[in-house]
């Protein structure tokens, strides 16, 4: 039932700084392929079919990157080394690309999609988040509570109390099987969180999201907060919230990055 998602990349990438100036934080290396390669491979092993990248213009690396490179195809030719292009990345489904011309936060980034999406449920997969699994993967496994349950998903981890001011943290409900419905959310609590589950760069929606998030006011360059648009939409009409399975890795921060940069190591 969902055969589409978007990957939002089109932020400043701020906490990577000063080498995202340059190079988006999406595009890092880990292994031998770059960051976004991870979720736009987990997208597709999860039954997505069409991706809609949201980049900005300093972006183009991430477009260039899922492209093929007819120049360096042909040098490889010419040298006997066609079969290096083994290793290069063929998307299983298709890629699409859109700009978001202001840096107005995550929930104007997920608006852009609304005529992507159309009238069908989507994923949302945020690069920063990757999830190192040997089973289901990550995404996945929301879309497979949404088909049980019918509600919006969005994903959880339990967080220590002393990282829990970094996250949007929920207030809940437990159900089976690490299922929880949602009651309330706060994004980034500094005192008193409502719980220690955070929420996570995994998110499986209806497109009744859409309503809310445009709702939402807006004054000039603030940004639109995806969280607040959950919020409503659990209020209204129910969300769940998903541990998601798996180790998880927020790459960006530089501990985060370092640690699955061993974590990918050692698997190999």
């Amino acid at each position: 039932m969902v055969k589409k998602a978007i990957i939002p990349a089109a932020g400043y990438g701020t906490r990577g700084l000063p080498v995202t100036k340059v190079i988006p934080k999406e595009m890092f290396p880990i292994g031998a392929k770059p960051a976004i390669q991870y979720i736009v491979e987990e997208a597709f092993a999860s039954g997505i079919e069409e991706l809609l990248i949201i980049v900005s213009r300093a972006k183009s690396l991430i477009v260039d990157y899922f492209d093929r490179s007819l120049e360096l195809e042909a040098f490889l030719e010419r040298r006997n080394k066609t079969h290096l292009l083994k290793e290069e990345f063929i998307p299983s489904g298709q890629i699409y690309y859109t700009r978001q011309p202001y840096a107005r936060g995550l929930g104007d980034a997920v608006r852009l999609g609304k005529s992507f999406v159309g009238g069908e449920p989507f994923a949302v997969l945020l690069p920063d988040d990757i999830v190192l699994h040997e089973g289901t993967p990550a995404i996945r496994q929301l879309i497979e509570q949404y088909e049980r349950c019918g509600q919006s998903v969005v994903g959880l981890n339990q967080v220590g109390r002393n990282e829990l001011h970094k996250y949007g943290v929920i207030r809940g409900e437990p159900l089976a099987d690490g299922a929880y419905s949602i009651t309330d959310m706060v994004e980034k609590p500094k005192t008193n969180p409502p719980s220690d589950l955070a929420v996570i760069g995994r998110y499986v929606f209806t497109p009744a999201i859409f309503s809310y998030l445009e709702a939402l006011p807006t004054l000039g360059d603030e940004e639109i907060q995806l969280t607040e648009a959950i919020r409503r939409l659990a209020a209204a009409e129910g969300c769940q919230g998903k541990l998601i399975a798996g180790t998880r890795f927020d790459i960006g921060t530089a501990d985060g990055y370092m640690a699955l940069l061993s974590a990918v190591w050692k698997e190999n």
